[in-house]
């Protein structure tokens, strides 16, 4: 385990490191969460909720597909991915 430090600015700001923020998968924008525990603070990126993107992708649908389509094209572009 390797240790990283901030500094905190005037403004009460940090600057959270690159390997931190790699390691997190945080890019500009997204938001973080400090939750208290025994050991001091732990870091957690918020995600959304699943929930948020109902609706998001809707434009990309040109005419509905059934389950078992879904699944099939899923399970054929893993084939195509990754072998089998």
């Amino acid at each position: 385990m390797s240790a990283h430090t901030a500094t905190i600015s005037s403004k009460s700001q940090i600057t959270i490191p690159a390997a931190v923020r790699d390691a997190l998968g945080l890019a500009a924008g997204d938001k973080i969460d400090f939750i208290l525990s025994p050991n001091g603070f732990e870091i957690v990126p918020r995600r959304q909720s699943v929930l948020a993107l109902h609706g998001k992708y809707a434009h990309l649908v040109t005419q509905p597909r059934s389950l078992d389509e879904i699944d099939t094209a899923i399970r054929n572009r893993m084939k195509k991915r990754f072998g089998a």
